[in-house]
């Protein structure tokens, strides 16, 4: 029935054997992005590249920004709801330095309601959205990789 409509389950993530190591960073240490776009990489066959390797491809992201926009106010002028904004900067080049996915930006964002009385479920609420915001930045990264090298960009070959 559902393939009727057109349905149909994404592939599995599937980086060629050709493209080597693989490794994932960033300009921001320990970024909880970078973290998950290289376990990403790992989970989609890529082989992990050793500390000391030079000739590497590698997923880099190039800057990460969040903000809160306030776009509803009670009648006393309090912000009430919010929405949560995250965007990233990413390049996939290749272990001789080309771009394989040139430079894009990936944007994001949630909306949550923030009730001035209750700060502390606030937070929690904001914390939680952060989360699930970088796990999605994360898959969305990859699903723009992955469809570059299946299926190919203006002025790029695909994989065969």
């Amino acid at each position: 029935v559902l393939s009727a409509c057109g349905f149909h389950l994404r592939n599995k993530i599937a980086l060629p054997a050709e493209l080597g190591p693989v490794k994932g960073t960033s300009t921001t240490q320990y970024s909880p992005l970078a973290e998950a776009v290289a376990r990403g990489v790992r989970q989609a066959g890529a082989v992990a590249a050793d500390a000391d390797a030079t000739e590497v491809a590698s997923l880099e992201i190039l800057s990460e920004r969040w903000g809160d926009l306030p776009i509803a106010l009670d009648d006393r002028g309090r912000a009430q709801e919010f929405s949560l904004r995250y965007a990233a900067v990413f390049v996939f080049r290749r272990a001789d330095g080309t771009a394989l996915v040139p430079q894009q930006v990936v944007e994001l964002s949630r909306d949550y309601v923030a009730p001035p009385e209750n700060v502390t479920g606030t937070n929690t609420e904001r914390e939680i959205l952060a989360d699930e915001l970088r796990r999605e930045m994360a898959a969305s990264i990859l699903r723009r990789v992955d469809g570059v090298i299946k299926g190919g960009a203006p002025g790029q070959q695909p994989s065969p």
